[in-house]
């Protein structure tokens, strides 16, 4: 027996298509299959699987099971809930890995798998490698057991552990992701007052999309944060390893900004540590780290690729633009807006201040959002290489952690390739709005010289 995936599901971080036309029930069983098979000739036995709240996800979670007891992994069922609660799972339990069934903060008709083998991530290379075990039918055989595990009270219980963060009046919008349950039950644990909108877990999002990172998707909190004069609000992506916030004010901290408060009381803990943030974030995070006395270490975008960075460099902190955070130290490491929610009040505590002077103090830079364009998979990686060229060429001041960071007299560019979609993303900062003009204009010329024109 074998399978063949459409190539295109197939990311560097982990596996994620649209339901029916590229991902369905046989790649779920491949996965599963091949998945088992690396477990077991590592010497592993038992695997745990969760599912995220999308109306596919029961089907491919189900398939999934299949597929990892046909090729002889006991499986460990921990039912509906968010990926870090899988991966607090995978760090606990007596499992060799664990797989969540999730399409993270994408459209309603993807799905995915998210995979950790070991305690660390299964990713790139890895998943090549299911793809070339399936090819071949090179599965191992054997009929695994299944048992349940529930696990959310004992998460929940690690969430809370020590806490000494304050009371606050917090709204919170899980956007009918899959942190509904796990945020209901938070916020009966922690003091303050506490106004929970869209907590039921609905595969259809019917109120707003489940992604923070992009500001429409926050207007009911900031709605809600007003009407009911609280001192600040929490939102959470589908899957609920992506953190946003806003301020009494109704102000978006993007995940660089919320990193910037984390990295205060982690550095006064942990004096000199590495912070690891990636290469979209602002140059103020960077500087700050710095100010603070730790040592900033610049990762590539991608929640696989920072962890690993975090390993590579002991750092008990790490984060992205978009909001994935990530802890070490006394935690597993892995990318938790749970456990970050709660490490952010506790922040904001130890600061004495509220979230909104927190911000106000902040240096002030103009930033672009992401801008995402399509270029076909076979192109995206050769334009940036195009561009990084002649930028050598000419003597610019370029970092190449991921893609193309520019630093020019005005600010900083960035040109990277996406590694989930056809698509380059860019994004600039400066001190001003004539400063992001000019670094647009950089961006779009060297674009031009590729045969590419910036679409968004």
């Amino acid at each position: 027996m074998t399978h063949h995936f459409d190539p295109e599901i197939l990311r560097e971080y982990d596996v994620r298509g649209i339901v029916g036309p590229a991902l369905g029930s046989a790649d779920a069983h491949a996965i599963g299959r091949g998945f088992a098979t690396r477990v077991r000739r590592a010497g592993g036995t038992r695997v745990a699987v969760g599912y995220d709240g999308r109306l596919s996800s029961p089907a491919l979670e189900a398939a999934l099971v299949a597929g990892l007891t046909a090729s002889g992994v006991d499986v460990v069922r921990i039912g509906l809930g968010p990926t870090p609660m899988l991966y607090f799972a995978e760090a606990t339990l007596e499992v060799d890995g664990g797989i969540q069934v999730t399409g993270s903060h994408n459209p309603r008709d993807y799905n995915g798998f998210k995979l950790v083998h070991a305690h660390a991530p299964f990713a790139g290379d890895d998943i090549q490698d299911l793809a070339r075990l399936a090819a071949i039918g090179d599965w191992e055989d054997g009929a695994g057991a299944v048992t349940t595990a529930d696990v959310q009270d004992a998460y929940v219980d690690r969430l809370m552990l020590g806490y000494a963060g304050g009371s606050y009046r917090i709204g919170w919008d899980p956007g009918n992701g899959a942190s509904g349950a796990v945020v209901e039950q938070l916020v009966q644990r922690l003091p303050g007052e506490h106004h929970v909108i869209f907590a039921d877990i609905d595969g259809n999002f019917p109120n707003h999309h489940p992604d923070p990172s992009v500001e429409a998707n926050l207007a009911d909190l900031k709605r809600l944060v007003a009407d009911k004069n609280l001192h600040f609000g929490l939102a959470f992506d589908g899957d609920g390893d992506r953190i946003g916030a806003v301020d009494a004010q109704g102000r978006v901290l993007w995940g660089d900004q919320i990193l910037s408060i984390l990295v205060e009381p982690q550095l006064r803990e942990t004096p000199g540590a590495t912070i690891v943030a990636d290469v979209k974030s602002s140059q103020g995070l960077f500087d700050r780290i710095t100010a603070l006395g730790g040592t900033a270490s610049m990762a590539p975008t991608g929640h696989s690729l920072m962890k690993r960075r975090m390993v590579e460099t002991g750092a008990p902190l790490g984060g992205e633009l978009s909001g994935h955070l990530f802890f070490a130290g006394d935690y597993y490491g892995f990318d938790d807006a749970h456990y970050a929610a709660i490490r952010l009040i506790r922040a904001i505590h130890l600061s004495g201040l509220s979230l909104t002077a927190l911000l106000d103090a902040m240096p002030q830079f103009v930033n672009t959002p992401d801008l995402r364009f399509a270029v076909e998979d076979a192109r995206k990686f050769a334009v940036v290489d195009e561009v990084l060229a002649r930028l050598e060429a000419e003597g610019a001041i370029v970092d190449r952690t991921d893609g193309a960071r520019v630093t020019t007299p005005d600010g900083w560019w960035l040109l990277r390739a996406s590694n989930t979609q056809a698509m380059l993303t860019a994004r600039a900062e400066a001190r001003d709005q004539a400063g992001i003009d000019a670094l647009i204009g950089q961006i779009d010329a060297q674009l031009a010289q590729s045969g590419v024109v910036r679409t968004d």
